[in-house]
């Protein structure tokens, strides 16, 4: 039986995946009709264009920008896109730059001038397609002077590893640089603007997905500061960054600016969408489902208690629902990183719940990525069930010293039971699926 509830756990989590993918999103929402560009519900008439630009950063940034160009053709005039390694593409039209991710590297620093320049050199009768995607915070580095890119890269492993959320995250970021918080469109000014957006965020927050380069910014510069004085690590952060937080450099454009007149950010994707196709799936293997939460947050290990409970509750009383029964969430915790080890978030869910699962019959709990990266490692997350911690018991496997350690990887690589799907070409945040089986 939990064979079986592993290989339909991971076919829910499969057709998630399918549901974010990016050139379908952008088919779904951007359409030709004659000489009218339609995004969503705007028109835009394409003879009243000198030249078409694209730009853009993220994790789907390439499938994206394939889909525009087969849209647009020779219409672009130019364009550059900051992707991940190993997801260039075969563009025409549309230069795909790759760089590094979680951290930011000198490649995404020289993609993100040339994207920079390509904004700048717009005028009033140019329209500049933005193509935004989970992962674009780190792909589209421009420090703001006196930061440099060793400083930036040095606050962003700083805030991966304190347990921050990416609201704060990216509140830090728009603030150390020249694109994030309304800087591309502040550059774009007077051109139009179109922005599609494959939104990894909880909340589909327009600000906080990718670090908002195209959208007024809500935070602050105190606002970035309290946030490192909120984590205890002021004083470790860069000189550089200290001294940026501190000058009270000109704020990031607010809603409202008139430089935002014309632009247009559309949601093409979402965490939710891949909800909903995960749901169709559980449904038509048989399962009575549930939606536990769409905005999942929090602390890796403590979040993956709550679904260790509900798997009990479920199995012991048949509440909220009866077996069999799948329970399905999505959204981004967060680890808050003490030890040495390697893993992810979704590792660490998975550890964590397996620990309050042992023992447990016909019951599987997994959490991955979509975009099949979890933290620093090769896999998308991982998958456990009433058996995982017997079985690494008999392996020498400690699992309550490595989940202290945050040793997820190890952990579950000694097992088999790491996810690993490779690069998707997408990225909407994660999918948890915890699955009950009948008697």
């Amino acid at each position: 039986m939990a064979s079986s509830l592993r290989r339909q756990a991971l076919r829910i989590f499969q057709a998630a995946v399918e549901a974010a993918a990016p050139a379908e999103a952008v088919r779904r929402h951007l359409k030709l009709n004659r000489e009218a560009l339609i995004a969503g519900r705007q028109r835009y008439r394409l003879s009243a264009f000198q030249k078409i630009y694209v730009v853009g950063a993220g994790k789907a940034g390439a499938r994206m920008a394939l889909a525009v160009e087969r849209l647009l053709g020779r219409r672009i005039t130019a364009g550059l896109v900051n992707v991940p390694y190993g997801e260039s593409g075969r563009a025409r039209r549309v230069e795909l730059n790759e760089c590094g991710h979680p951290v930011p590297d000198s490649n995404g620093e020289r993609g993100a001038a040339g994207i920079a320049e390509i904004a700048g050199k717009a005028g009033p009768d140019d329209l500049v397609v933005c193509l935004i995607s989970g992962g674009a915070s780190a792909l589209l580095p421009l420090p703001a002077p006196p930061v440099t890119l060793a400083e930036k890269q040095q606050t962003t492993r700083l805030l991966l590893n304190c347990g921050a959320n990416i609201h704060a995250i990216n509140c830090i970021r728009k603030h150390i640089s020249l694109l994030k918080g309304g800087g591309l469109a502040r550059l774009a000014f007077p051109a139009t603007v179109l922005t599609l957006i494959l939104s990894d965020v909880i909340g589909d927050d327009l600000d906080v997905i990718g670090s908002g380069p195209t959208v007024g910014d809500r935070t602050t510069f105190a606002d970035a500061r309290a946030i490192f004085e909120k984590y205890g690590i002021w004083n470790k952060v860069p000189a550089g960054v200290r001294e940026r937080l501190s000058a009270g450099a000109m704020e990031t454009p607010k809603p409202g600016d008139p430089i935002f007149a014309k632009v247009q950010n559309l949601i093409v994707g979402s965490n939710r969408l891949a909800v909903d196709a995960a749901v169709r799936q559980a449904r038509a293997l048989g399962f009575r489902t549930l939606v536990l939460a769409t905005g999942l947050q929090g602390e890796a290990r403590e979040v993956a208690r709550v679904y260790a409970a509900a798997a009990k509750e479920i199995r012991a009383t048949g509440h909220p629902l009866k077996p069999p029964a799948c329970v399905i969430s999505g959204g981004e915790t967060t680890v808050t990183v003490r030890g040495d080890g390697l893993g992810g978030r979704n590792q660490e869910f998975a550890l964590a719940a397996a620990l309050d699962i042992a023992g447990l019959e016909n019951v599987v709990l997994m959490s991955a990525g979509t975009d099949g990266a979890d933290g620093p490692t090769d896999a998308a997350g991982a998958i456990a069930d009433g058996t995982t911690i017997a079985r690494a018991e008999r392996l020498g496997l400690d699992a309550g010293g490595m989940l202290r350690n945050n040793d997820s990887y190890l952990f579950f690589e000694g097992l088999g039971d790491l996810i690993k799907t490779g690069p998707t070409g997408t990225n909407v945040a994660d999918i948890q699926v915890v699955l009950v089986g009948g008697d």
